[in-house]
């Protein structure tokens, strides 16, 4: 069966959803999705915010949101104690934490099921947060009809949606290694040192974090452009760090996560 047609009978039997909505390419698909088979009404995006989330990531949200109903939660993911420690199972810890209030909102606004954007591709990589919402019963549409990435991104253009080719993003508690204290000011530092580089126009970026080191890992097409730009390097050291280095190997999902 096409995968399209899959995901739209998946939708339909449903009838009302709530998505857990990040404004990435797989949960603005899903969300576009949804709307489109089941109609304004019986759709709800329920965004959080917090630290976690880089600044621009929850504007670019909100703006894509516009017209669309929604609700907004807070999450304290420093009261997580696994989060704040930056435990290995970080992220199962804090998306039970993150989900159980989105499954709240839901219930309260009249939704029984909520989705959220995971697709087949996530199921191949270290993601602890998917044992969370398994537990939780969140529900994957992408997932089930084994939609890759690729394939989501190539149904968002082929529906002009804007984040066809959006970077994927991560929480940034990515950005430091495991059993590293996690404060404020230090999600803020690397949040402020990756705008700094999206204003330069290299937007699939992580900026890893090695006590006063800033170790960026992007795409090597676009060393060139760190080079014209050097005085970017004096601007992340002005954030709090004493070096600032360029990672060779390029960008890399879960960068903490590969054995060294």
């Amino acid at each position: 069966m096409n995968k399209i047609k899959q995901l739209e009978d998946i939708l339909k039997g449903y009838q009302k959803v709530a998505i857990a909505y990040s404004g990435g390419c797989d949960s603005h698909f899903l969300l576009s999705m949804a709307l489109r088979v089941l109609g304004k009404n019986n759709v709800l995006a329920i965004i959080c915010h917090g630290v976690m989330m880089s600044k621009e990531d929850w504007l670019s949200a909100h703006q894509l949101l516009k017209d669309v109903h929604y609700k907004e939660i807070e999450v304290d993911v420093l009261s997580i104690k696994e989060f704040r420690e930056n435990d290995k199972k970080r992220c199962y810890f804090c998306k039970k934490t993150i989900m159980s209030k989105v499954i709240e909102t839901a219930k309260l606004q009249g939704f029984q099921y909520v989705l959220d954007g995971q697709n087949a591709d996530d199921q191949k990589v270290y993601r602890p947060g998917i044992q969370a919402c398994q537990e939780l019963r969140i529900l994957s549409p992408l997932s089930m009809c084994q939609m890759t990435k690729q394939e989501i991104r190539n149904y968002s253009q082929d529906l002009q949606l804007p984040t066809f080719d959006k970077p994927a993003n991560a929480c940034l508690a990515s950005r430091f290694d495991y059993d590293t204290l996690l404060i404020e000011d230090k999600l803020n530092q690397v949040d402020q040192a990756e705008k700094l580089l999206h204003e330069i126009g290299i937007k699939h970026v992580r900026v890893r974090v090695q006590d006063q080191l800033a170790r960026i890992e992007m795409e090597p097409s676009q060393y060139e452009v760190i080079l014209k730009h050097h005085n970017i390097i004096q601007k992340i050291k002005d954030l709090g760090f004493r070096y600032v280095t360029l990672d060779l190997e390029g960008i890399k999902s879960g960068g903490f996560d590969r054995e060294s």
